[in-house]
């Protein structure tokens, strides 16, 4: 059976684990018709025309992981940022860690998506924001209809969360193969400031496919601050979808740091609906061997007065391939906007390749925008002069690729973080250079 036929047969048995009278029954009842009409994404696709599924779909996935899983503290002490305080939300397989987890009730409300969807309390912030911002093509849609467990992060009015929030969803690998549907819904009202860090990472080689939907609201003047760390073992595959709105005076910064997995798409999207807000986003990408990188990435301006900046660094080896998909769209409405939007990148090697595509669309006639794209080697004029002043040559190519990274990883708000990111690079460039960025 394929798995789009097992997936559509299972939803019968996964609608009798869940409570068909909740608020989103009906969601997930559409959400299931749409991905049984349109499937898995294909080449055929434009968006999708660099990227294949088949290898990652031909495995016999579990859909529903078999028996209760614990690991300890022990097992994945090295998967933490350990020198930053912080409240963590922890998964494995899929379901929720009491004992790795540790969440506060100091005015902020963070829990499980399984609560918010099935309990009154939380009526309002599902029925206002679950799902409405979350694309409805296929792949996002299968998610949507098994949408039952992930982070629910709610921050009021006027609230600075002390610590970051990290999020990590661990595989044990106890299953064969393994598919993953964590749904995470992130509200952030009016003047209140969050900084999230976000994983997945398997524990073994055994396959699995993580399909997972993010919606992040940031209202009126909120302030977000997200890291995705991307560095999974070399059978782990990752569609990573996150859609944000924002409104009037927001900003929300997105980095992206892809240095692990077999397959890694990243669908990125922003709405800006309202004035004098801004739009960061980052990434940076290192990947060898036959590792595969997609990122996808839209900027929506729909009103006047708004920013965002984009900037992706990659470096591939070996047979690695990397696809750029990224597009900035102004409407005709959103006068006076600034958009930046460039895609860098160093092919290491003569059988790694990289697909760039850089996309303006204006309607608007009063704006600055700007879009490039680069694809080439190390600079061997600067390597001959580091050579030349006693620099082996392994070391002077690590210190010319962390300048070429610089620019993103010195955007980075939070140190620990920048320290942890950098130390990654130093190992998936073999070197120890002995400096911080």
């Amino acid at each position: 059976m394929e798995l789009k036929d097992k997936l559509v047969s299972s939803f019968m048995a996964f609608e009798d684990t869940v409570d068909v009278e909740s608020l989103v029954h009906n969601v997930r009842d559409e959400a299931i018709k749409i991905f049984e009409d349109k499937g898995f994404p294909s080449k055929r696709e434009e968006a999708w025309k660099y990227t294949s599924l088949n290898s990652v779909l031909k495995h016999d996935y579990s859909v529903f992981p078999k028996q209760e899983n614990t690991i300890e503290y022990s097992d994945v002490k090295k998967y933490f940022i350990h020198d930053i305080d912080s409240y963590k939300i922890i998964f494995i397989d899929g379901k929720y860690s009491s004992h790795l987890s540790q969440t506060t009730h100091d005015g902020i409300d963070v829990c499980l998506m399984s609560s918010a969807l099935t309990k009154p309390k939380y009526q309002i912030i599902i029925e206002n924001y679950f799902n409405k911002v979350a694309s409805k093509d296929g792949i996002s849609s299968l998610n949507t209809a098994f949408s039952k467990e992930g982070a629910y992060i709610h921050i009021p009015k006027n609230k600075l969360v002390e610590k970051p929030i990290q999020i990590i969803h661990f595989s044990t690998g106890n299953e064969s193969a393994l598919l993953l549907q964590p749904r995470n819904l992130i509200v952030v009202d009016e003047n209140s400031h969050v900084q999230i860090i976000e994983r997945h990472q398997s524990l073994t080689k055994n396959p699995v496919l993580t399909n997972s939907v993010t919606e992040i609201f940031a209202n009126k003047r909120a302030i977000v601050d997200y890291y995705k760390i991307q560095n999974d073992k070399e059978n782990a595959s990752l569609i990573d979808s996150t859609c944000i709105d924002q409104k009037r005076e927001s900003h929300v910064s997105m980095h992206t740091f892809t240095f692990g997995g077999k397959l890694t798409r990243n669908n990125l999207s922003f709405y800006q609906n309202g004035e004098y807000m801004d739009s960061t986003l980052n990434g940076v990408t290192i990947i060898g061997d036959k590792q595969h990188v997609d990122h996808n990435t839209l900027v929506h301006h729909i009103e006047p007065n708004c920013e965002s900046h984009q900037d992706y660094k990659g470096i591939f080896t070996d047979s690695a391939t990397g696809v750029f998909n990224g597009k900035v769209l102004v409407n005709k409405e959103a006068q006076k906007t600034n958009a930046f939007q460039s895609n860098n990148n160093i092919l290491l090697s003569d059988k790694s390749t990289i697909n760039s595509k850089p996309q303006l669309e204006i309607f608007a006639d009063d704006v600055k925008c700007s879009h490039g794209c680069t694809i080439g080697q190390l600079d061997e004029s600067a390597m001959f002069y580091m050579r030349s002043r006693g620099i082996p040559e392994k070391e002077a190519k690590a210190l010319l690729m962390f300048a070429f990274c610089n620019n993103v990883l010195s955007s980075v708000k939070i140190a620990e973080v920048k320290e942890h990111i950098t130390n990654i690079i130093a190992n998936k460039l073999g070197v120890n250079l002995g400096f911080d960025l």
